[in-house]
């Protein structure tokens, strides 16, 4: 089962193009505590390697830093006042030996945001599928949906069964039922309930299989599937639309450019020649999401019922 860190590396090693661009690095040597960079007190990093540092940004695990001065002799880095967690990055504590990336063209934290951002884009033509069980009741007919991991947002119920009397173990399908998204808060606390019609003997399991949004990561621990609900095959769906999203934003940082050196290079690499790889990928991506919204359409079809 594939993390979120095991994503942000795929991701990474795909933007690179499998080494062909590699960034800058080096590793600290002390441990690096999470406290703000003053200007009594600056937050000086111990590096193995000053040889490629300069002023600007370098990365330790997904926090950003912006080093305002340097030291051959020392091996040491000097961080600005506003140089901790920088462009809204998160302050942390390091240990000696990690990796620092002098100035990363594609951030941890960037690509982390990308993967979360095609994961809530794609939400709105793919979905994650959940199920829960209620206790039949024949003096109700209003049951409360649950309100919590993927639950939040049920767009729809996908099929309803009960479990039969008897040792068939057959499941069957209940024809008769009605959801509610907007249920009286009072009455309702997650304000999701599913009404069923059919006489059920009171007791019985009822299994009621939903569709809603998928849920974007919030630890790097997490597990793909768990966390989003998505299906595993909706990984590389995903990892190809962090990729355009990133790639789309080449460009923009070479634009301005402005010196004979610069027309030299553009000269082989003239501005605009990212966006053809950025169409191919997100033709691929398109031809994947079209691909899994046929795969849930098989697995989930629409199934009739009656509703009042």
């Amino acid at each position: 089962m594939a993390t979120l860190s095991d994503m942000i590396n795929e991701v990474s090693i795909n933007l690179s193009g499998y080494t062909l661009q590699q960034d800058r690095a080096t590793h600290i040597v002390t441990d690096v505590a999470a406290t703000a960079s003053t200007i009594a007190a600056p937050i000086t990093l111990s590096l193995a390697s000053t040889d490629s540092v300069g002023k600007g940004i370098v990365e330790i695990d997904e926090e950003l830093f912006w080093v305002d001065n340097y030291d051959r002799v020392g091996n040491t880095a000097t961080i600005a006042p506003y140089g901790r967690a920088y462009l809204g990055t998160t302050l942390a504590a390091h240990t000696a030996g990690t990796k620092v990336t002098i100035a990363p063209t594609f951030p941890r934290f960037v690509i982390k945001r990308a993967i979360n951002d095609t994961i809530s884009a794609i939400g709105s033509s793919i979905f994650a599928a959940n199920k829960t069980t209620i206790t039949s009741n024949l003096s109700t007919s209003a049951f409360r949906l649950p309100a919590t991991g993927n639950s939040l947002n049920i767009r729809s119920i996908l099929a309803v069964a009960y479990e039969a009397i008897g040792p068939s173990k057959e499941w069957i399908p209940i024809r008769n039922y009605r959801f509610d998204g907007n249920a009286n808060s009072t009455a309702f606390t997650s304000e999701q309930t599913i009404s069923i019609y059919d006489m059920i003997t009171s007791g019985r399991t009822i299994q009621v299989v939903y569709s809603t949004d998928p849920v974007p990561f919030t630890t790097n621990a997490q597990e793909f599937a768990t966390q989003t609900g998505l299906p595993e095959s909706c990984k590389d769906l995903v990892i190809l639309g962090a990729t355009y999203r990133l790639l789309s934003n080449l460009d923009p940082a070479r634009a301005s450019m402005v010196s004979p050196q610069a027309d030299e290079t553009d000269s082989k690499r003239p501005y605009g020649s990212s966006q053809s790889i950025t169409r191919q990928v997100y033709t691929l991506f398109n031809q994947r999401l079209a691909e899994e919204i046929k795969n849930q359409q098989d697995k989930y079809p629409i199934r009739v019922h009656y509703s009042f």
